[in-house]
Parts: C-alpha cells; sequence; structure tokens
C-alpha cells in the first residue's frame, strides 16, 4: 500500500527558497510517476510538476517552470520538488500523488492514484 508523506513546507519570504520532499512510507516509489500539486485557499487544485517513473522526463506547469526543479532519489525513496525564486501566489497546501503509469502531461492529475496529506507552504515578508 502506497502511503504518501509530504514534508518540507513552512514560511518563507518572497524570493526564498524550499524544498518539498515526498516519500512513501508504505514501501518504494519505484514504478511510479510522482506528482506535485498545490491548492491554495479558494482555488482549483494546480498541477505543478511531474517526473516520470524511470526519471528520465519531467514536466512542469508554466507558471512554476524555470523555478522550480522536481527530482527522484531512488536511494532515498524520495521525490524532491525544490522550488526558488518563490512568490506570495506560490502559497498554497502541496501535495504529492502517485500514478501507476507515467505522467499524463496535459492533466498531471490523470492517473494519480495515491495522493498526500499535504504540507503548507507560506510566501510572505
Amino acid at each position: 500500500q502506497v502511503q504518501l508523506v509530504e514534508s518540507g513546507g513552512g514560511l518563507v519570504q518572497p524570493g526564498g527558497s524550499l524544498r518539498l520532499s515526498c516519500e512513501d512510507s508504505g514501501g518504494t516509489l519505484d514504478g511510479y510517476a510522482i506528482g506535485w500539486f498545490r491548492q491554495a485557499p479558494g482555488k482549483e487544485r494546480e498541477g505543478v510538476s511531474c517526473i516520470s517513473s524511470s526519471g528520465g522526463s519531467t514536466y512542469y506547469a508554466e507558471t512554476v517552470k524555470g523555478r522550480f526543479t522536481i527530482s527522484k532519489h531512488n536511494a532515498k525513496n524520495t521525490v524532491y520538488l525544490q522550488m526558488n525564486s518563490l512568490k506570495p501566489e506560490d502559497a498554497a497546501v502541496y501535495y504529492c500523488a502517485a500514478a501507476l503509469y507515467d505522467c499524463s502531461p496535459k492533466d498531471l492529475a490523470d492517473g494519480m492514484v495515491y495522493w498526500g496529506k499535504g504540507t503548507l507552504v507560506t510566501v510572505s515578508s
């Protein structure tokens, strides 16, 4: 049973950086594509990024392209989301999710079957 746990959220000033982590406390992330999503109060969930099961392909929303980097550390069974140049509009609860098949670039949420409970990112001075 996949049990995703996010960590690394917190308060950061605009322009700052955070690194989020997604781990599977129930086993391994091998074979799964992992996506990051976010939801701000009053807004719809947004797909932020996805990394393929092999780690060879990555996808980003236009709103974060060039600022966020997704990566997979197989030995640590962890997927990271490095977030740089953070803006107030990046503030949200960030969730990771796992898909049995690879990322769906047109809709990152497509195929995601396991979801974590989220970690809060606040961007404020």
